[in-house]
């Protein structure tokens, strides 16, 4: 069995949709599954994230995706946080070779998104991991914000306190990179 760990910070609910995507991709595909690990606000200590329990799932997986809202052009601070302790792995490089991908959603059509999926893959790169990039064409639904590097989302800012939601473009492409990562995790394993 493929295992695919999607690990993510989510503020509005937006980015934990898309996660719940990518792992629906996953699981989609014979032989593959998903596990989400969410990263939370109180697992900051002093700074830096206190989750050695999610290290060790990511540790035990042949791919993880990253996501991150982008706030002000980049990864959230509690992500950013997750991604400091993780450095403990990258000592040992306990996920070289494994694949790797990412998403971020933001409110702005831009949002400066492509700096944190430029971040995310820089950090799959200093950890020696094989960054897998979003494939789908832009057709006005589905990567309608033409991201290749990883999968970009967006939602109107709604501060009335209603349920977050995607857009049915963007939970598609979520779903297709799931796919996508756990095929290519299953041609990794077999490589």
């Amino acid at each position: 069995m493929t295992k695919v760990s999607i690990v993510y910070f989510s503020g509005t609910g937006h980015t934990h949709l898309m996660a719940e995507a990518v792992a629906a991709g996953v699981n989609r595909v014979e032989g593959a599954t998903a596990e989400l690990v969410r990263i939370t606000g109180d697992q900051i200590v002093e700074g830096r994230c206190q989750n050695q329990e999610a290290l060790d799932k990511l540790s035990a997986s042949d791919a993880i995706v990253f996501g991150s809202p982008t706030y002000m052009g980049g990864v959230a601070a509690q992500f950013k946080a997750f991604i400091d302790a993780a450095s403990s792995v990258w000592f040992v490089q306990g996920w070289k070779d494994k694949i790797a991908g990412g998403f971020t959603h933001s409110g702005s059509y831009s949002g400066d998104k492509q700096g944190t999926l430029l971040y995310l893959a820089t950090n799959a790169a200093q950890h020696s991991m094989i960054w897998i990039g979003n494939a789908e064409p832009n057709d006005g639904t589905v990567n309608r914000l033409g991201s290749y590097l990883g999968v970009m989302g967006q939602s109107a800012v709604d501060m009335s306190g209603a349920p977050a939601m995607l857009d049915t473009g963007d939970q598609k492409t979520s779903e297709l990179y799931g796919e996508r990562i756990a095929i290519a995790a299953q041609r990794w394993k077999k490589a």
